[in-house]
């Protein structure tokens, strides 16, 4: 497998193309998500150059376009807060720091071949975090909005200064913002198609704003540093490093996350299959050489991907044009950005998060489900007020513990103990008559499905219902993983009755599941002798057993326990 991404050259006019009206889409979300972060309006623009160009070379999805993100600027932001305000000579570089981290995070991701678990999680966790990740972003920019710098205190700071920032409205810039969010929503489709509303807002608004109100006091860019970034040595303290490291694996896992759902849309619109553990070793080479060269980490960006595939780009060139079309930019043409108000940036980050949130989801989801609604809403008031990592393990913790309840409850009906062989058992018509011929004193222990630890309980009771009995047959033919929990209930049953002086037979035991009963020492208990692949030989075998010191009556039907647990798609 190439290390590089695939790069073709027969398609050099539409990967072109793609690659220049990206990086238009693009340049005003960098300066924007710049902004934001607090890092500047050229840390969106290294940001955008270092992560699009390298993850488009290294990454597994050729027509994916990774960039700064609404989802990553608020994580950032929220890291340069609490670094500058920790330590305000030195925040700014570990903040940077910590983008080094999570790049190296999302490259182990990648080796281990984590990939397919990043996404591995509930609906309504995901789409409660992506929420309140739009949220957040919609609440930071509400002071740049309305004319004023941000409060301290990130989003509660913000909220609590609701009164004072509506009361000290500037109506010039809050002019501004209004007439930008206007254009991006009500421009015509048919424009929109030729060239992207937030190009569009940033230039008309801007011009505006010099010529009407020219005079006037507006908060702007103003200049930004020309040519090659200042390389950022990685930089740590003591006393915040388990806080970077924290910060690392939560944007990279976060950067993961936002990169591989937009690769499953890139999939949906090429009919191609990205590759998972690949795209994320290159998110993080992109996002480490983003951290060197002082600029937003990044990840895939859905806006930048849709528009680039649609206008006919179809290998990782696209990726690499746009990239050194903003480097050109960053080198040459950053001046040009000076007059942008601030409130027109705030305007288009406004515009980028009131998207992020699932619009969808949000208005149907008690109607799917309530308990997935409350966890959808639980987690998205939890990233908006405690914290993402928070947030998304308290969500995937539930969601995960009330699905395994459910499944554990619907199976645990068809865990129970039968009285005799007229019931509807799958059993064939000579095992009936080996159990009726046992009268009473053959027991047979029957479990199907996957046997994860909800069962366990299950398990145990039908195992405390058994009556005495001369032998135990175990089948486990129907049995495919057997989780931990599982195993030790079963252990129990099987070290009860061999206490109890029953002889113990084990049927279908696949090799796998006979190696994790060998290593909880079942097997020095049962010899070899008393292992079977068929169960009416075990049962055949039992039976002549008891014959042996018993007399048996065949017309006298006896108890015979059957425990039923077909069909569970879980594992544990």
């Amino acid at each position: 497998m190439s290390i590089t991404n695939r790069i073709r050259f027969n398609n050099l006019r539409g990967d072109i193309f793609g690659g220049v009206t990206a990086a238009i889409v693009s340049l005003p979300l960098a300066l924007a998500f710049g902004v934001a972060s607090g890092a500047g309006p050229i840390a969106g623009l290294y940001g955008a150059v270092c992560v699009g160009f390298f993850a488009a070379l290294f990454g597994g999805t050729p027509t994916l376009i990774s960039e700064p993100t609404g989802p990553m600027t608020v994580v950032m932001t929220a890291i340069i807060a609490g670094l500058t305000a920790s330590n305000p000579e030195n925040g700014l570089a570990m903040a940077f720091t910590v983008v080094m981290l999570a790049g190296v995070f999302q490259i182990l991701f990648g080796l281990f071949k984590l990939g397919k678990y990043v996404t591995l999680m509930p609906y309504s966790v995901i789409s409660g975090f992506m929420s309140g990740i739009g949220v957040i972003l919609i609440i930071l920019q509400i002071a740049p909005f309305l004319g004023q710098a941000a409060p301290k205190g990130g989003v509660l700071g913000t909220v609590t200064a609701l009164p004072q920032l509506l009361s000290n409205i500037n109506p010039p810039e809050m002019i501004l913002g209004v007439l930008t969010l206007a254009i991006i929503f009500l421009m015509p489709k048919q424009v929109k198609r030729v060239v992207p509303p937030q190009l569009v807002a940033l230039i008309v608004v801007t011009v505006l704003s010099l010529v009407v109100f020219q005079g006037v006091d507006i908060r702007r860019i103003g200049e930004i540093p020309v040519g090659l970034p200042t390389l950022q040595v990685p930089t740590f303290t003591a006393g915040q490093m388990t806080v970077m490291f924290i910060d690392a694996v939560m944007l990279g896992m976060l950067g993961c996350i936002d990169t591989l759902l937009t690769a499953v849309i890139a999939d949906s619109l090429t009919r191609t299959e990205h590759k998972s553990d690949k795209e994320l070793i290159g998110q993080g080479i992109a996002n480490l050489v983003s951290g060197i060269c002082g600029g937003l980490p990044g990840a895939g960006a859905t806006m930048g991907t849709v528009v680039n595939i649609q206008t006919g780009a179809t290998s990782a060139l696209s990726g690499l044009t746009r990239a050194l079309i903003l480097l050109v930019v960053v080198l040459g043409a950053a001046r040009l950005t000076q007059p942008i108000p601030m409130a027109v940036l705030a305007g288009i980050a406004l515009k980028v998060g009131i998207d992020i949130l699932d619009w969808s989801f949000l208005k149907r989801s008690h109607k799917v489900s309530v308990r997935g609604s409350l966890i959808m809403y639980g987690v998205l008031l939890l990233t908006v007020f405690v914290d993402l990592i928070v947030a998304v393990g308290v969500g995937v913790f539930i969601a995960n513990i009330l699905t395994i309840e459910r499944l554990s409850n619907l199976q645990s009906q068809e865990v129970k103990l039968i009285a005799d062989t007229d019931d509807d058992v799958r059993l064939s018509t000579e095992d009936k008559l080996l159990l009726d011929q046992g009268n009473g004193r053959v027991l047979l222990f029957y479990l199907s499905g996957p046997m994860i630890f909800g069962l366990s309980k299950a398990i145990a009771r039908e195992h405390n219902a058994m009556r005495d009995a001369d032998a135990l047959v175990m089948d486990l033919t129907d049995v495919p993983m057997l989780g931990v929990t599982a195993s030790l209930a079963i252990e129990n049953a099987i070290r009860d009755a061999y206490d109890k002086g029953l002889k113990v037979y084990i049927v279908g035991a696949s090799q796998k599941i006979q190696k994790r009963l060998e290593k909880l020492g079942i097997f020095a208990i049962i010899p070899q002798a008393q292992i079977f692949s068929d169960r009416t030989e075990a049962l055949r075998q039992a039976v002549a057993t008891i014959s042996d010191s018993a007399v048996l009556d065949p017309t006298i039907p006896g108890p015979n326990v059957i425990v039923s647990n077909p069909g569970l798609n879980a594992s544990m």
